[in-house]
């Protein structure tokens, strides 16, 4: 996939796995910084399928910009629902510059130097929008089964290659493993829609509009791939969404069963 285009669309995500990996991840706040703009540093609601794939990358020992096939469309599953409530607060803070100009190397005449912002420069006061007590439960299978395998060991014995956050490296995040399970075609009766716990791909296409429950539209980076400067998105995704953590009916969707939940994966 070369052009960026909405995930959400492609027939990749009719397919489905047999079995996956289930897992809450959490912690005292969160920060996924959306695309958009940068005088305020908005967060998006949920957290982005490649946040999800760079956080389990990193519980694998997997560096930076060598994940992305792992996790890219033809290969993985991945759904993603909101665990507790969505809110958020803003909250100032002030940060040294990280652009190349001013930063400084530490240990510059030695054989290993790293570059690290200037302690002397002065600080720079951004407003952040950072999302609190966030928890999101995932469910996530791999085509690589070595891999596949490895996440299992690696959740099922509590440990991480890397220290998992939830987007920024302060906010630590902490995972709750729930086991494997079998992924099995949900019914979808004719009248009256299913209950979905994930989020649902696609928007409000297949939503069933209910006062009772708050529905809302968020869209965030779902593919990356590598190139000559690093990383870059390849698609976007669309998702509906229950700000207060509840199920969403949908009249139409390729949902599976997990355990006793049902989800949508991308």
């Amino acid at each position: 996939m070369s052009a960026t285009s909405d995930a959400s669309s492609s027939d990749e995500s009719e397919a489905r796995p047999e079995r996956c990996l289930s897992l809450t991840v959490s912690g005292p706040w969160g920060h996924f910084r959306r695309v958009e703009g940068n005088v305020v540093k908005q967060t998006y609601r949920i957290v982005p399928r490649t946040t999800v794939a760079g956080l389990l990358a990193a519980i694998l020992g997997i560096g930076r910009d060598e994940y992305y096939d792992l996790f890219g469309p033809d290969s993985s599953w991945i759904a993603i629902e909101p665990a507790q409530e969505l809110r958020t607060v803003n909250m100032p803070m002030n940060t040294l510059s990280t652009a190349e100009g001013d930063l400084t190397s530490l240990n510059a005449h030695g054989k290993i130097s790293i570059k690290l912002p200037n302690p002397e420069k002065p600080r720079q006061q951004h407003n952040y929008e950072v999302l609190v007590e966030p928890a999101y439960r995932i469910d996530v299978a791999l085509a690589d089964r070595e891999r596949y395998e490895q996440l299992r060991e690696m959740l099922a014995t509590g440990k991480s290659y890397y220290v998992p956050s939830l987007g920024l490296s302060e906010h630590l995040a902490e995972i709750d493993y729930h086991g494997e399970f079998d992924v099995k075609t949900a019914n979808v009766p004719d009248e009256g829609g299913i209950d979905v716990d994930s989020t649902v791909p696609g928007g409000f296409e297949d939503v069933i509009m209910d006062t009772e429950r708050r529905c809302q539209v968020e869209e965030s980076p779902a593919y990356m791939e590598r190139n000559e400067s690093g990383r870059k998105t390849t698609a976007f995704a669309t998702y509906a969404f229950n700000p207060d953590s509840g199920p969403l009916a949908v009249t139409d969707a390729t949902a599976s069963t997990v355990g006793d939940r049902t989800v949508v994966f991308l």
